[in-house]
């Protein structure tokens, strides 16, 4: 595989997601693409074993993307080599009627990782910045006081939900968690094409929902909803990366290596070495098996 910076796909400044490319040539057939995100993610697998011995930092791997992007396959794909025991996905849908009675973070903040493992949130705390930015008139269902009618739903409004979220993923990293924030960017013709697959193909049916097509109406207003998120929202301690998304291979390829190579960033995360009382009678502790 090609030598590949990857800070390139950060957000480290403005963004314009008109003029991001979609797609990445990794100079590699699919299969050899494959074949290295089998070594990337054995090595993810023994790093994580590595954090949960050492029990001090948890990683949060947060998936966006349009529908079709690629991140319930980037999901399975990336973390199938990790000990179940330590990687938990969340998956957040339309907020359930307890989770209306709380605020809009409340549902996120009790999915978090523990100390020692990995969380994934599959679409995250930032649908409360992106589909309710397009359909504003799901702030409602919220009954926050002094919002009565979309009127209230001003620009102030969203500067203060973004300072909420900034301040949010703030307190996480200043306590031990890792984050990692993905885009999956997609093309608005492969989109197209995947929502195609899914009406020829019986065994995709399933994924198909009319609602896919009003929502892909709506793809202009949704994309700069994400670029202005990304933009008010990258920040060193919580990083947004835009990961082109046309070709799933590359896609999980890109973000497994990303995520390796910033995890091995962090030299203190290593496992516990043995208590040294115990070490002393370690050979001690040998006979006694030997001798059982």
């Amino acid at each position: 595989m090609k030598k590949i910076d990857y800070s390139q796909f950060k957000v480290k400044g403005d963004i314009n997601l008109q003029k991001t490319a979609t797609s990445f040539d990794l100079g590699k057939q699919k299969k050899k693409i494959e074949k290295h995100l089998e070594k990337t993610r054995v090595d993810l697998g023994k790093w994580q074993d590595k954090l949960y011995a050492y029990s001090k930092y948890s990683v949060l791997v947060c998936l966006q993307g349009m529908d079709t992007s690629g991140k319930d396959s980037a999901i399975r794909e990336i973390f199938k080599d990790f000990n179940s025991r330590g990687v938990v996905v969340n998956s957040f849908k339309v907020p359930s009627p307890l989770e209306l009675k709380h605020d809009y973070l409340w549902r996120h903040y009790i999915a978090l990782p523990a100390r020692g493992k990995f969380g994934v949130f599959n679409r995250t705390h930032y649908e409360n910045v992106l589909v309710t930015r397009v359909h504003p008139e799901y702030i409602l269902n919220e009954n926050l006081p002094g919002v009565n009618d979309i009127d209230d739903i001003n620009d102030a409004f969203w500067e203060k939900r973004f300072e909420q979220i900034r301040n949010f993923e703030e307190h996480l990293a200043e306590n031990g968690t890792i984050i990692f924030k993905f885009f999956l960017h997609i093309s608005k013709e492969e989109q197209r094409e995947r929502l195609l697959r899914r009406l020829d193909e019986p065994d995709k049916n399933w994924k198909f929902s009319p609602g896919d097509l009003k929502e892909r109406k709506l793809w202009d207003e949704y994309q700069n909803s994400y670029q202005d998120a990304f933009n008010r929202t990258s920040r060193p301690h919580a990083p947004w990366y835009v990961i082109p998304a046309d070709d799933k291979a590359t896609t999980r390829y890109l973000i497994a290596s990303i995520l390796l190579e910033e995890l091995l960033k962090y030299k203190d995360i290593q496992e516990p070495g043995m208590d040294p009382e115990l070490f002393k009678n370690l050979e001690n502790y040998k006979d006694q098996l030997k001798k059982d």
